[in-house]
């Protein structure tokens, strides 16, 4: 008997041990694209990193590929608390806060560094204030890119090219505007259905920057990629807020400083890896023409009414910053 008691006691320890030993925290973490993509491979970093540092308490899971749905679906599991991180595009927030549209303004930037530098400042605080109302933290904006269209029919020289052609929009307002505008008509359609919406016809184009266009295999069934940059595109990363609340302080910490770290990682990969993505996708069979600064200029007059259309869905303060930081 004096044994079974040992051995029990034993057990016992070793289970106690056990359980002391398990995560406190599970953060489940949400993204549409691959687990090769730049996003993907920074977030790894990030779950190490954290998992680490909070000495096992904090478990970081990843689900790439839209396993726990598409862009819409993550942020509303993250609103909700099922999932407690994810990094949906920009665009997939104006469900929830309307003047996120603001960063879809048809050229609003031009250049990378005026489109980080306009989200690491005042727009970016602006924006995020709103977002913590409807429970979401803003933990950083990664690089998406400029999006350009692909199609199956003929290059895009100019927005007479444009018309009559069936394009994959997200589902986001301003994008079905603009286009609208340009003369296409835009068919708002989730990630996942995309590429066998491309390949039966369902539409002839969508528009995406270099990085997705070679994530979604799109090079397969499309055969000209134009470089109209007609909006610079963010990923976004968010939290729910009730969890990053109810993290000690020194845990809220380490995730927010990791999250920093990761987005940092993966806006210098995609400035690296852009012409690779491009080089890839044109090799695979895409034929890509670029636009001369004279030949946007079409593209800019014809979409300027988008602007005056949303001024009164966005309002004044947030279409002030935007003109503000507007390069």
């Amino acid at each position: 008997m004096r044994r079974i008691f040992a051995v029990m006691a034993a057990i016992a320890v070793m289970a106690a041990g056990a359980a002391s030993a398990a995560p406190e925290y599970t953060i489940k973490v949400g993204y549409i694209g691959s687990e090769t993509h730049p996003t993907m491979q920074a977030m790894k970093t990030f779950a190490k990193d954290v998992e680490a540092g909070s000495k096992g308490k904090i478990k970081v899971e990843l689900y790439p590929n839209a396993q726990l749905g598409g862009d819409r679906e993550l942020c509303e599991g993250v609103q909700m608390g099922t999932i407690q991180m994810a990094i949906p595009s920009t665009s997939a927030l104006a469900g929830f806060d309307k003047r996120i549209q603001v960063l879809d303004l048809p050229y609003l930037f031009t250049t990378r560094k005026a489109a980080f530098d306009a989200v690491d400042g005042e727009l970016g605080q602006k924006l995020n204030s709103y977002l913590e109302k409807k429970g979401f933290v803003v933990l950083g904006y990664q690089e998406n890119g400029f999006r350009h269209v692909t199609n199956s029919k003929r290059p895009i020289k100019s927005p007479a090219d444009l018309k009559g052609l069936k394009i994959r929009t997200m589902e986001n307002p301003m994008h079905i505007a603009f286009f609208k505008e340009l003369g296409a008509n835009p068919t708002p359609m989730s990630w996942g259905e995309l590429y066998t919406a491309l390949q039966q016809g369902t539409v002839d184009a969508q528009e995406n920057p270099y990085a997705m266009i070679d994530d979604g295999k799109f090079y397969e069934v499309q055969k000209y990629v134009s470089e109209t940059g007609h909006v610079f595109s963010y990923e976004i990363l968010i939290a729910n807020k009730k969890f990053m609340d109810k993290l000690p302080k020194e845990l809220n910490k380490l995730v927010a400083d990791e999250a920093h770290k990761a987005i940092m990682a993966q806006r210098a990969s995609m400035e690296k890896e852009e012409e690779a993505f491009k080089a890839k996708v044109t090799k695979a069979g895409l034929k890509a023409n670029p636009l001369t600064p004279e030949e946007k200029k079409p593209f800019v007059e014809a979409t300027k009414k988008v602007y005056g259309q949303f001024e009164k869905d966005l309002g004044k303060e947030i279409m002030d910053i935007a003109r503000k930081v507007q390069k």
